[in-house]
C-alpha cells in the first residue's frame, strides 16, 4: 500500500487519518510536534504516530521519507516550511490552507517540481471551487458566480450565534485578511466582514459576508470570463457586527493571539453542526438568461466509529478524495493543480467524495 503522511494531529488531521485508514487502501502516518495531540487519535490500530517538529523542514523531511503523498493539516503559518520539506523528499503535496500569501509560495515551489502540488483542498477553498467551475462550464456567457459556505452550530445559544467547530486561528485569519473578488469584470481586493447580505434557506435566515481565501485560484481562472465573482461566509444574523466590534472597535485584529485565547475560553466547541454549500451561477445559455444553483447540507456523523463534526467530515473528505484521485491517475501528477481542474462528477463518485452525499443531497441540473 502507498504511504500517506498527514501533518498535524488536530481536529481535521486526525479525521483525515481516520478516513484514510478506514478505507484500507493506504498506509497512514500522523505527524505532530506535540505528543499529547498524537495520543487521543481515535483509530488506535493502523496509524503510525510520529512526533517531530513539523516547523523544521530538515527534521520533517527525515520523517517523510518514503511517502507517496503528504497532507498538511497544520496551522496556516506552517504551510510553506512543510511544502518545502515535501518537495525535498519528492512526494506529492496537498494542503488545506486558506491563506492567500502561503498559497502563492506553494505555487512557486510547484513550478519546477517533479510531483503534484495541490493546495487549498478543503471545503472552501477546495470543494466549493470544484462546484463553481462545474456550474460555470455550462454557460455560454457568465454574468454572476456567487459562492457561499458556512459551518454553523445547529443549536446556537450565545450572542455570537456561533460555536467553535474548527481552527480558531483560521477563522480569525479569514476575518482579517483582504479578500479577492471580481467586480464588474475587474479583479479587486475587498475588505473582510464587508458585503453583508441576508437570505433564507428552508425557512432559516442567514447572513453572509466577505472572508479571505475562499475563492482559491478562481479569480485568475475566470478573469475576463465573468462580470462578478465573490465568496462569502455564512453565519446566523448578528455575527458580523459583533466580530467587527471585537476586531475594529477593540483593536483585537492587531492582537490575534489574545482574541484566539478569548474565543477559546468563552465560546464552546460543538460536534452538532451543519455545513451549508450554496453556489449560484447566472448567465447566458442557448440565448436565454439562466441561473443554476447547487445547494447541499452536510451534518455531523460517525467516521470510523467516532462522531465527527460536519466541518471535520467535509474538509477531511475533500482532501482525501483529491489524494485518492491523484493515486488513481485521475489528476495530473506534476506541477501546480487547481481545484477547478478537478471534475465534480469524478469527485462525487470517489469513495471519499461520497461523504458529500446524504439525505440533503445537492440539487443539480444534468
Amino acid at each position: 500500500m502507498r504511504k500517506i503522511a498527514v501533518v498535524g494531529a488536530g481536529k481535521i488531521g486526525s479525521t483525515v487519518a481516520d478516513m484514510l485508514r478506514a478505507s484500507g487502501a493506504y498506509q497512514v502516518a500522523l505527524l505532530d510536534r506535540d505528543p499529547a495531540r498524537l495520543g487521543p487519535v481515535s483509530a488506535g490500530e493502523g496509524i503510525e504516530r510520529i512526533c517531530v517538529d513539523v516547523g523544521d523542514p530538515a527534521a520533517l523531511a527525515g520523517a517523510l521519507e518514503g511517502a507517496f503523498a503528504v497532507i498538511s493539516a497544520a496551522p496556516y503559518q506552517l504551510t510553506v516550511p512543510i511544502a518545502r520539506a515535501v518537495k525535498s523528499v519528492g512526494a506529492h503535496y496537498l494542503d488545506l490552507t486558506e491563506d492567500v500569501a502561503a498559497t502563492r509560495e506553494v505555487r512557486a515551489l510547484a513550478k519546477d517540481a517533479d510531483t503534484a502540488f495541490i493546495p487549498q483542498c478543503g471545503l472552501a477553498p477546495g470543494f466549493i471551487s470544484i462546484v463553481a467551475s462545474d456550474l460555470a462550464q455550462r454557460f455560454d456567457d457568465l454574468h454572476e458566480v456567487r459562492l457561499r459556505v458556512g459551518a454553523l452550530p445547529r443549536y446556537p445559544t450565545n450572542g455570537l450565534n456561533y460555536n467553535l467547530t474548527w481552527s480558531t486561528e483560521g477563522v480569525i485569519n479569514e476575518y482579517c485578511e483582504p479578500c479577492e473578488a471580481i467586480v464588474q469584470g475587474r479583479h479587486q481586493e475587498v475588505a473582510a466582514l464587508e458585503g453583508l447580505e441576508e437570505f433564507a434557506l428552508d425557512g432559516v435566515t442567514y447572513e453572509a459576508f466577505n472572508t479571505s481565501g475562499g475563492l482559491g485560484s478562481l479569480c485568475e481562472t475566470l478573469a475576463g470570463k465573468v462580470r462578478n465573482l465573490n465568496y462569502r461566509t455564512i453565519r446566523y444574523p448578528g455575527h458580523a457586527a459583533i466580530m467587527r466590534t471585537l476586531l475594529d472597535d477593540l483593536g483585537l485584529r492587531h492582537r490575534r493571539d489574545l482574541l484566539k485565547d478569548i474565543l477559546e475560553h468563552a465560546v464552546p466547541a460543538t460536534l452538532q453542526d451543519v455545513v451549508i454549500v450554496f453556489v449560484t451561477v447566472s448567465g447566458m445559455k442557448d440565448g436565454a438568461l439562466m441561473q443554476e444553483t447547487y445547494l447541499n447540507k452536510i451534518y455531523a456523523q460517525p467516521v470510523a466509529g467516532t462522531l465527527k463534526s460536519a466541518i471535520q467530515i467535509t474538509t477531511a473528505a475533500s482532501i482525501c478524495a483529491v489524494a485518492d484521485m491523484l493515486a488513481t491517475g485521475d489528476l495530473p501528477t506534476r506541477g501546480f493543480v487547481r481545484q477547478e481542474d478537478i471534475p465534480l462528477d469524478r469527485f462525487l463518485a470517489n469513495r471519499f467524495g461520497r461523504w458529500y452525499a446524504g439525505a440533503d443531497q445537492a440539487l443539480r441540473t444534468a
